[in-house]
């Protein structure tokens, strides 16, 4: 698989993984990474931190074991530095949900940067900035303001 591709394919997991409720496998990709969050000045590091900040924030719901949310990743530019070991991704990010108190409807959009690293051939998450840019009704999605 070509470098483009197995960072392609970190971006889709992370929404796999998040919609299908696994936050111990969102940790995991961020096991040695970071995400950043520049509109609340904070950041949580390792599988450790990731995972109980996904805990503290994701509403997730018993009936189905998952958030209820469709994430959507799209318009990905990925650019790997000519040693093929580093490489920096945009992406933009619609977020879709539907509960039974909230019809169907975008809840928020906004932008992902992330590095990456390759490390014994495999591409790993190094820092996931994350930035909001459009928000629509978080009341179903978090437990409480997100950092």
């Amino acid at each position: 698989m070509n470098h483009d591709r197995a960072i392609e394919n970190l971006l889709y997991r992370y929404a796999e993984l998040i919609d299908n409720g696994d936050l111990e496998g969102v940790a995991r990709l961020f096991e040695h990474g970071e995400i950043l969050a520049p509109e609340a000045s904070s950041g949580v590091k390792g599988y450790a931190e990731v995972l109980a900040m996904y805990h503290k924030f994701t509403r997730i719901y018993p009936e189905t074991g998952t958030p209820r949310t469709r994430h959507l990743t799209h318009n990905a530019i990925i650019e790997v530095n000519e040693a093929g070991d580093r490489a920096e991704a945009r992406s933009c990010v619609t977020v879709f949900q539907a509960t039974d108190a909230l019809p169907l409807q975008p809840i928020i959009s906004g932008r992902y940067h992330d590095v990456f690293d390759r490390v014994n051939g495999a591409w790993h998450f190094r820092t996931r900035t994350m930035l909001s840019d459009l928000h629509g009704d978080l009341s179903q999605h978090l437990l409480s303001d997100a950092p």
